[in-house]
């Protein structure tokens, strides 16, 4: 008994420090991406007033919610339904590894997180990609409904990525969806899914996202309308211009949090519809405000604590559960 404990023992404490590693360097590349921009924003906050940044920042967190509330659906979806509570941990601690360069590191700690909750890895893998692949496909969907009627440099110098929105979101469909997954987890040598996605399950996730895009979209537009803005189409452009910047900055892989890409499409895109020089301190500014509004859920997570498992996801005697309770969805 004794024996088999000590390696146990010995692991968990590698993962948590392994975690604590990562919440510490995330932290440490949060603070150097506002550091070195840190005259700049200071002269972006203050061409603000603060309603407007407190607002702005009350969307980026309802935005980011709404995301987990997305996330959590998949991975219900998978057989593994997990409490409100328990998503809002594991989330706002682990998406602190998207600051991380190399986009893996919050795939990562959330994999090793909702094994707390005796989630097994592939579904923690299979959901956390079907969220990532709905935000993207959702992004590109939204810009290209929004901006082609609102912004002709976007539609000059990003046409090519509004084509691939249809794709994307055909893509989505449960068949394509759990082809996809298994051959991934065959690649990486993984027991397959032991129930697909469901079509009702999608619809909610997409749902749940497309609800996101549209809080970041109000961010960005309480944003705009404090440095000057004005117009009827100006929710849409900020809607499809933050879409768009988000899904710009996720394509390159070795940004953390896509810096420098996001701001970049974001300032191409605003540029015609807003004063000269606002567009940037929109950019500096959503950045500061969004980056805060990780930290913000990352401290509440952590002062949740550890949660137990539900009644839906205890284990066996000497493994993972890999039956966890059934969810009952349509076809």
């Amino acid at each position: 008994m004794f024996a088999y404990a000590g390696p146990v023992k010995t692991k968990a404490v590698a993962v948590r420090a392994l975690r604590v590693f990562l919440v510490l360097l995330a932290l440490a590349f949060c603070g150097y991406s506002v550091a070195s921009q840190w005259d700049a924003t200071v002269h972006a906050f203050r061409q603000m007033s603060w309603a407007a940044l407190a607002a702005a920042l009350a969307a980026g967190l309802a935005g980011l919610f709404v995301w987990m509330l997305g996330w959590r659906e998949f991975l219900g979806g998978l057989g593994s339904p997990l409490p409100v509570r328990a998503i809002f941990r594991i989330s706002g601690i682990s998406q602190l590894g998207k600051y991380v360069p190399g986009k893996v590191w919050a795939l990562v700690t959330q994999i090793e997180m909702t094994r707390e909750h005796r989630v097994p890895p592939e579904r923690s893998f299979g959901s956390t990609l079907l969220a990532v692949a709905t935000s993207t496909a959702c992004g590109l969907a939204v810009a290209a409904v929004t901006l082609p009627l609102t912004s002709a440099t976007a539609r000059e110098t990003y046409w090519f990525l509004f084509l691939l929105a249809p794709v994307l979101l055909a893509l989505l469909h449960p068949r394509i969806v759990t082809w996809s997954l298994g051959l991934m987890l065959r690649v990486i040598r993984r027991p397959p899914l032991e129930r697909p996605v469901s079509l009702a399950v999608t619809l909610r996730a997409v749902g749940w996202t497309v609800l996101g895009w549209a809080l970041f979209g109000v961010h960005t537009w309480l944003l705009c309308t404090a440095v000057g803005g004005e117009g009827a189409g100006l929710p849409f452009l900020a809607t499809g211009a933050y879409a768009l910047a988000f899904v710009a900055g996720f394509l390159v892989f070795i940004a953390p949090g896509g810096i420098g890409a996001r701001e970049a499409a974001l300032t191409v895109v605003l540029t015609p519809a807003l004063p000269a020089g606002a567009p940037v301190v929109v950019a500096l500014a959503s950045r500061v405000l969004l980056t805060a509004a990780d930290l913000v859920n990352a401290g509440i997570a952590l002062l949740l604590g550890r949660t137990v498992p539900g009644p839906g996801n205890e284990p066996p005697a000497k493994e993972l559960v890999r039956g966890t309770h059934p969810t009952k969805e349509g076809p």
